[in-house]
């Protein structure tokens, strides 16, 4: 899975966010404001990963469980899912 390229990672007033661009802007109208885990996990999204190297990357960055961790990566997932910006399977090609 890797982001959807219309979206893209900015820092606004201190903020990381998650612009939708092109087709993305005409389906999700807005900005999506990240929390520090949020945004490192997006960043590692630039790239083609899966779900148990983002709980490997965190736990590698930050203090915590892989518990915590996993829970962290889901949650951002299913976000993510939500507004179009991940890319799965057969798309990622």
């Amino acid at each position: 899975m890797k982001l959807n390229p219309d979206f893209i990672l900015q820092e606004m007033g201190g903020e990381a966010v998650l612009v939708p661009t092109g087709e993305a802007a005409k389906r999700f109208r807005g900005i999506v404001r990240l929390n520090e885990t949020a945004a490192f996990i997006v960043e590692r999204l630039r790239d083609d990963t899966d779900a148990e190297a983002l709980v490997d990357a965190l736990a590698a960055e930050y203090e915590g469980t892989r518990e915590q961790f996993a829970r962290s990566v889901e949650l951002t997932l299913t976000q993510l899912r939500e507004i179009g910006a991940l890319i799965e399977g057969k798309e990622n090609a």
